[in-house]
């Protein structure tokens, strides 16, 4: 009932005659139309609408036949009865295109257009037989020399014209299926991996987000996208980013007191909930991005950054999630935001690079074809009406303008060549191909993009926790009642009262969705379940031979009095719990410079608490976390306050709770590096590119375990810098952060520790915005929590981790780590770089094939009236060399020689001196071989001279051998682009790639079939096995002057120019400097110099912009386009997703004055710092708009509203 696409229905079940539906709801205490209506309301008229409805929300979820504690039952019928009565958890995405309809796009472009209209009118004028003996009169050879059989046979070209443009239009028709298919693919297997606990049965379970059903009940985390609308039954601390729905920025606090979790009853799935409301109003499922958004289900419950509005009171709350993201709420508000913080993000490197590449050849094949058919027109009359002195005679004006009609086709021929239409197609292929390998290679890919410039990354900004190690705490040193045990002590070293502190510290004051489960394989380790440092703090109870679970149940959560959960601005967490005499415990744990700190006492030998001054501090960070933490060691402070009932304290005044405590011990906790990152460090460091590890750990800490993973090297000239340090360094006297200032430390800078989320943030735009190097840097960056958001969206390339990462972590990031694993990055590099040379391949063959068949036409066409290439005969060239070049070269495998060059870098020209060098070097042997064929080729061979054939006049071997001779140099050409950084073997790993064999031999067959059997259609004569010989030898030719130019070495070629250059340097800093403004690309810019007229007729070109689009276009149907679906706009203005930079939202953080030493400040920086000192600082990240999709609209683009009226 969820998917009926009949919005009314699915709205206002009828009351009484509603049939099934009302049916289904008696089952239930509660109808979909009280819920919905409830879901509307927010705050007071939310709890108030509760009690009087419903009582109180047990009651609430009685009526549901749900429970607060057991959830729902796990009984497939009770499952489907709830989908049938309140809807599935899904919206129903919009249908895709149907083949006819992608049949039909084909068929708009003006190039096929103007060869259908010439072929039609051929095939009229064929038809036409003028009087036969006036025709004598009308020059030269008109009518003449064609018999019968050859005068009927003069449809047969229009004809064969057609039928290789309804081909072209159905090889495009089927790529483009074929890609959205693909993409579907991928986007159920992204939604597939999002799941979301809920509690059935008793035990918490993860489920697909789209099987939530109402009357579950629901676990939300920090940072979790809350996938349907529910009410609130226990929570903690708890804010939402309800921006999506309301467009409200702040975040909402909601409310219930005791409970780190938050438990949440889920009253509205699928299309009821709010979001499928708005979504439903939008014309349900309006495009893929819903599916999109069903991921990104906007309000991040995020236990500190979290919004979602209600007064508290209680304990229950309507609360109010939507599942997805989208143009609702304040559409409004949202674009004056926008208008305001819309940063750009750049367009890919290489449809930067191809845009422009393309543009300039289109602008030439365009001029070669308008010169080809004036001379041809002007030598025609010119001969006809001067020289031989005819007059125009009426009945003679068929036959002119057959003539006329031939030499337009002609010149539609050359432009046809000459406009690479397989670019895109070969990106897309290219691309499709990588990311499907990718999967393999544990990238899933969300941006096809990020694939491509992940293979020009020259920086990545690595996490350390679970991506350079392991995430498997483990408590491996220990310092208690004065003793520093450098493995785990026996229990009975430990003084009783003392054991019993650490029992219930850890065991109250860890998430209890942290446990440790027995391990799946016999002999295997014990399983890790929920935060990783608080499953090593229980492991460690487990080897004090104590366990948790008693704890625990006799304090359940429930009886947890207050908690103040972990997050990046506290680094600690606490839980306050009543005790029997109904005083007030609070327990705290924590990185333990901070912590320790906050303590006034310690437990000292005999387990009863002593005085711990500032001296002891400094003296116990000296003795014993200081040498932990140079072994690599996190160290974690336990602690403890007894706090009295009378007066009750102020809990909401944390900082004067969480203060004179009394430590109870300081534990180190390992997390072992990968045992495959430091070959995988040592890869990215051969291919050029700088790792830097950013972490929340302390600088001992992450030094040594850079050290382990060989980011660092002893006898290196880097640096290693806390936040804080940074912070100072980096802003100038008024506090504000300066570029200058950025620059001189990155470059050196190795490791970032006890670094916040601006920290990296900062560190990551100042390295993009960065001009010291001459190329502009490439930054990828690692990240796997809610505060990681602003990073990845930052970032060129941003990698979210699969199974530790958050989902506002995934929605902001472009690829994701299915295994966590820092050497997948490195599969990606190599992948990127791959799908680079992919397309370089390609251009260098394409390119050469375009120059000399243009050439040839042109000159062929002026010097004897008629191309040597007929149009049909350039078609099957176009589809050699377009569509199946495209695929034969697209889909070479990488190779780990990647891995040993430099990246490219954005400004790098896609064709390099080396290619142009073959290019050219090819193009000079194939034309040699051509003109000599074409001009003396009859005596060579013996045979008539096909030149100067007059109209409809059959085949000839002539020409039949120079076409013959040019397919066979193509194809092996072919084989010598598969090379392209002038290696001589061209036949390495050749059988690697079975799709490049058999497209090159079945090309092949495919050409002995049109010489021997295509006649008239194709122009086509057959040839004897000697004339066949000949062309063969001809085309091996190709190989052995390939080695010929390999030996000619590029750095003599001064003349040779490169050519698809990135974006200039002075266009670059201008683009960068825009940063509030729209971006500017390059194909704007050639627009905005008036050019406009070169592309309207232009749409050939319009296809090389779809690079990336193509592939993606079925996410981008839902957004508006401009008007005119010819408008060359909609292919080169990629509309990317517009993200709200965060940046704007981000306080300064900085209380430290700066003196103007400090950049001559020593490189270690001092020890007791830490990034919390200058003052707690609260980060109040606006992660609700991160992966928020939007639509560039009218006003963003002002150039839209130009080109398409024009």
């Amino acid at each position: 009932m969820g998917e009926m696409a009949n919005s009314a229905v699915e709205f206002y079940p009828k009351r009484g005659g509603g049939g099934a539906e009302a049916n289904h709801a008696g089952d239930f205490g509660v109808t979909l139309e009280e819920l919905r209506s409830l879901m509307e309301l927010r705050g007071a008229e939310a709890l108030q609408k509760i009690q009087d409805s419903f009582g109180d929300v047990e009651s609430l979820c009685q009526r549901l036949k749900s429970s607060t504690s057991d959830g729902l039952s796990d009984n497939p019928t009770d499952l489907e009865k709830r989908r049938q009565a309140f809807g599935q958890n899904f919206i129903p995405p919009k249908k895709p295109k149907t083949f006819l309809q992608l049949v039909w796009e084909a068929l708009q472009d003006v190039t096929l257009i103007i060869l259908e209209i010439a072929a039609i009118i051929s095939l009229c004028l064929s038809f036409y037989q003028p009087p036969g003996h006036e025709s004598e009169g009308c020059g030269n050879g008109s009518g003449g020399s064609e018999d019968e059989g050859e005068a009927e046979a003069g449809w047969i070209e229009g004809a064969a014209i057609l039928l290789s443009v309804i081909c072209v239009v159905l090889v495009t028709a089927f790529n483009d299926w074929s890609k959205e298919k693909q993409f579907r693919g991928l986007q159920s297997r992204i939604e597939l991996e999002q799941r979301f606990a809920v509690v059935r049965n008793g035990n918490v379970i993860q489920i697909p987000v789209a099987e939530m059903v109402v009357g579950d009940m629901a676990q939300v985390k920090y940072g979790d996208l809350l996938p349907a609308d529910g009410v609130l039954i226990q929570g903690n601390d708890l804010q939402i980013d309800e921006s999506s729905l309301t467009g409200e920025s702040d975040h909402v606090r909601k409310s219930a007191d005791k409970d780190p979790m938050l438990r949440m009853l889920v009253t509205a799935v699928g299309v009821n909930s709010q979001t499928g409301i708005i979504f439903t109003l939008l014309g349900a499922g309006e495009g893929e991005e819903e599916k999109k958004e069903k991921k990104g289900k906007q309000p991040e419950a995020a236990v500190e950054t979290n919004q979602n509005k209600a007064k508290k009171q209680d304990g229950a709350v309507a609360m109010e999630m939507q599942p997805l993201k989208s143009a609702e709420g304040g559409e409004v508000e949202e674009k004056e935001k926008k208008k305001t913080n819309v940063p750009k993000k750049e367009k890919s490197v290489l449809q930067g690079k191809l845009t422009k590449l393309a543009v300039q050849i289109g602008k030439a094949g365009l001029v070669m074809s308008a010169i080809t058919v004036i001379i041809l027109v002007l030598y025609f009359v010119i001969e006809t009406f001067v020289v031989e002195g005819r007059s125009w005679l009426p009945e003679c004006t068929p036959i002119y303008v057959q003539y006329f009609v031939k030499f337009f086709i002609i010149g539609v021929t050359v432009l046809v060549v000459a406009v690479p239409e397989g670019l895109p197609l070969a990106v897309t292929i290219s691309l499709a191909y990588s990311v499907k390998k990718m999967m393999k290679d544990n990238n899933l890919v969300r941006h096809l993009d990020a694939c491509e410039t992940m293979g020009n990354a020259t920086a990545i900004c690595s996490d350390k926790t679970g991506t350079l190690t392991t995430n498997r705490m483990t408590v491996v040193q220990s310092y208690i009642n004065d003793q520093h045990f450098r493995e785990i002590p026996d229990p009975s070293q430990i003084h009783h009262n003392t054991l019993e502190m650490i029992v219930n510290a850890i065991s109250i004051n860890c998430a209890y969705t942290s446990k440790i489960m027995p391990p799946d394989v016999e002999g295997g380790l014990p399983k890790q379940v929920g935060n990783k440092t608080e499953c090593g703090l229980l492991g460690f109870l487990l080897d004090l031979k104590r366990d948790y679970a008693p704890v625990r149940e006799q304090i359940p959560e429930e009886k947890l009095y207050k908690v103040y959960t972990f997050n990046s601005v506290r680094k600690s967490m606490s839980t306050v719990v009543q005790m029997p005499d109904g005083s007030f415990r609070l327990y705290s744990k924590g990185a333990s410079e901070i912590l320790l700190k906050k303590c006034s006492s310690i437990l000292g030998a005999n387990g009863e608490a002593r005085n711990f001054k500032p001296r002891d501090r400094d003296e116990m960070v000296k003795k014993v976390i200081e040498p932990m933490a140079c072994e690599g060691l996190r160290t974690i402070c336990i602690a403890y306050r007894d706090l009295p009932c009378n007066p009750e304290p102020d809990w909401d005044n944390e900082a004067e709770i969480v203060t004179d405590l009394t430590c109870i011990a300081v534990v180190g906790i390992e997390d072992p590096v990968r045992p495959e990152v430091p070959e995988a460090i040592c890869k990215c460091q051969r291919a050029g590119i700088t790792v830097r590890m950013v972490t929340g750990d302390n600088i001992n800490t992450a030094r040594a375990i850079a050290a382990k993973c060989g980011i660092i090297q002893p006898g290196d000239d880097f640096l290693c810098l806390e936040g804080k340090d940074f912070n100072r360094r980096i802003r100038n006297e008024k506090g504000e952060i300066d570029q200058e200032r950025i620059d001189k430390i990155w470059p050196k800078l190795r490791v970032l520790a006890r670094s916040s989320p601006t920290d990296k943030h900062t560190l990551v735009k100042g390295i993009i915005d960065s001009t010291v190097l001459e190329q502009r840097q490439v930054v990828a960056v690692t990240g796997d929590g809610t505060n990681d958001g602003p990073a990845l969206k930052k970032a060129d390339v941003g990698f979210a981790m699969g199974i530790a990462g958050t989902d506002v972590a995934k929605e902001a990031s472009d690829i994701i780590l299915t295994d966590d694993n820092f050497s997948s990055i490195v599969k990606a590099v190599m992948w990127g770089r791959n799908v680079y040379d992919s397309i370089s391949k390609f251009l260098q063959f394409q390119l050469t094939v375009n120059v000399v068949a243009v050439t040839v036409a042109f000159t062929g066409a002026c010097i004897t009236q008629d191309s040597p290439l007929k149009a049909v005969q350039m078609l099957w060239v176009n589809l050699i060399m377009d569509t199946f070049a495209s695929l034969a070269l697209a889909t070479e495998p990488p190779t780990e020689a990647l891995l040993l060059r430099k990246p490219y870098g954005r400004n790098n020209p896609l064709i390099s001196l080396t290619m142009m060098k073959n290019i050219l070097g090819h193009g000079v042997y194939q034309l040699i071989i051509i003109f000599t064929l074409l001009f003396v080729g009859e005596k060579i061979f013996n045979i008539d001279s096909g030149r100067n054939a007059p109209l409809h006049s059959p085949p000839s071997e002539h020409y039949t051998i120079i076409f013959n001779t040019f397919v066979l140099m193509q194809l092996f050409n072919e084989i010598n682009a598969r090379k392209i950084h002038g290696e001589r073997n061209v036949f390495d790993g050749i059988f690697g790639n079975p799709i490049f064999c058999s497209i090159v031999l079945g090309t092949f067959g495919v050409q002995i079939v049109i010489v021997q059997f295509g006649g008239k259609p194709f122009s086509c004569a057959p040839l004897n096995v000697e004339q066949w010989l000949w062309c063969l030898f001809v085309g091996v030719g190709e190989l052995l002057w390939g080695q010929v130019i390999a030996t000619v070495p590029t750095s003599h070629l001064k003349c040779l120019k490169e050519a698809g250059h990135g974006p200039g340097t002075d266009e670059m800093t201008e683009d960068e400097l825009a940063d509030d403004e729209e971006e500017i690309d390059h194909a704007e810019r050639e627009l905005r110099r008036g050019q406009i007229l070169w592309f309207r007729g232009l749409n050939r070109i319009q296809t090389q912009m779809q690079v990336v689009k193509a592939f993606r276009s079925s996410l981008y149907d839902g957004i508006e386009k401009p008007a005119s679906r010819n408008s060359i706009h909609n292919f080169m203005a990629h509309p990317e997703f517009l993200i709200n930079d965060f940046i704007h939202n981000i306080p300064l953080i900085d209380d430290t004055d700066i003196d103007d030493e400090s950049e001559c400040l020593p490189t270690t920086p001092n020890r007791n710092n830490n990034a919390i000192e200058s003052g707690v600082y609260h980060l109040n990240l606006p992660t609700g708009p991160d992966g928020h999709w939007t639509t560039p609209s009218r006003q963003l683009y002002p150039l839209l509203a130009l080109e398409t009226s024009l």
